[in-house]
């Protein structure tokens, strides 16, 4: 199965991190541009959904919509991730994903995390067929490759070194992220002006989708949104860049730099 990833992290001190009213803002919708030297690539949003409740417990709900674009050759990817979160955005409780294999052909995948019991469950479906189906056993709390960018804004200011379990490609890994909060000034096209954001760095010690592994670097907005506002990572392709172009977040504006 193939995932998005775009950045990583979490667990951290209440005092030490954004709050998860801060960052899980339902209704949230931000869309960025995936460009390689200047060349489109595809999109990638996010959508939070409204609180829901995951086997009686509260959660919080993100969809992420990944589409390569229609010029580019030889490269057609459209899926939808679906990730249920506990409410403090900090681990997962299910992830499915749904991928367009060609024009007749789409892969569902799913993962269930019975964090009581110690036992991570993931199944894969070709057309409403299941074609495959592990069993992990672990006392670990993880992330899939949609919740980790939300446990990432949680501890972008922490100032910790995090080795985050992650299970990524039906395989229980880890992402290493360098929380430096070091405050930096970030222009992008979708801004008259400087963002003011925290910088923070890590590896991906996996593959995912489209070659995504290796090091990464990004940008949170500065504030307690912590809004994802640049990203570079390596693919097949060499090192592509990932930038906020639209955002829908209630009076939300990226925060100015001095």
């Amino acid at each position: 199965m193939k995932h998005s990833v775009l950045l990583l992290a979490f667990l951290c001190l209440f005092s030490m991190s954004a709050t998860a009213q801060g960052v899980i803002y339902p209704g949230e919708e931000l869309t960025y541009r995936v460009s390689y030297m200047g060349i489109t690539l595809g999109t990638i949003k996010t959508l939070v959904e409204p609180w829901t409740t995951f086997n009686g417990k509260k959660s919080a709900k993100v969809k992420v919509f990944i589409d390569s674009h229609p010029n580019i050759p030889f490269v057609s990817l459209h899926s939808v991730y679906e990730s249920w979160m506990d409410e403090n955005a900090t681990f997962s409780y299910k992830f499915n994903a749904n991928t367009k294999v060609d024009d007749n052909t789409w892969d569902f995948d799913q993962y269930l995390f019975d964090y009581e019991a110690g036992v991570i469950t993931t199944d894969k479906y070709r057309n409403r067929q299941k074609i495959k189906s592990q069993e992990f056993k672990s006392t670990k709390r993880f992330n899939d490759g949609s919740s980790i960018l939300f446990t990432a804004r949680r501890l972008v200011t922490s100032k910790k070194t995090y080795r985050i379990p992650s299970l990524i490609m039906d395989d229980t890994v880890s992402t290493v992220c360098n929380f430096l909060a070091r405050p930096e000034a970030i222009k992008i096209d979708a801004s008259s002006y400087p963002v003011q954001c925290l910088y923070f760095n890590g590896e991906a010690n996996w593959t995912g989708i489209y070659g995504l592994t290796g090091r990464f670097e990004g940008w949170f907005s500065d504030d307690e949104a912590r809004i994802p506002i640049r990203a570079y990572m390596k693919v097949y392709v060499g090192s592509v860049t990932l930038e906020l172009q639209t955002w829908k977040r209630g009076s939300w504006q990226p925060p100015r730099s001095s």
